[in-house]
């Protein structure tokens, strides 16, 4: 079955996994998806993550959940712009997630980044999803 949104669905995944307490959840495979997992990773929301090849099956992403006293590091992970609403941000204009709490992760034209690192290298770009 085709997705037509990936990254919502990786996203949509990790929340599931997240409400149920599982200490892995799985996603297929992609680049888009790997430079979201880098920034989770970075900015210390998941442990880790490792891409395994399958014989004859597309690639998967082994996401490690991070937990905190039992409750997970993710409160709330939020897709914001989709494929049928694109939401575009110039740098002056980002917007700070959770009074700076939280981190906006962006795919600019130096890479996917977060909201922090896009005002250091002073670029905008499309906001992709909001975590808190």
């Amino acid at each position: 079955m085709a997705i037509n949104d990936p990254l919502g669905d990786m996203l949509t995944r990790i929340r599931n996994a997240q409400m149920r307490r599982r200490p892995k959840c799985v996603t297929p495979a992609s680049n888009i998806r790997g430079r979201v997992l880098d920034v989770l990773e970075e900015e210390g929301y998941i442990r880790g993550y490792a891409r395994v090849d399958q014989t004859g099956v597309m690639p998967i992403f082994e996401i490690e959940l991070k937990y905190y006293n039992g409750q997970p590091a993710i409160r709330e992970i939020k897709r914001v712009s989709t494929p049928g609403r694109r939401v575009y941000s110039a740098v002056r204009d980002l917007p700070t997630v959770a009074n700076g709490l939280g981190v906006a992760i962006l795919s600019t034209s130096k890479g996917v980044m977060s909201d922090a690192k896009a005002r250091e290298e002073n670029v905008g770009g499309e906001i992709l999803c909001n975590i808190f």
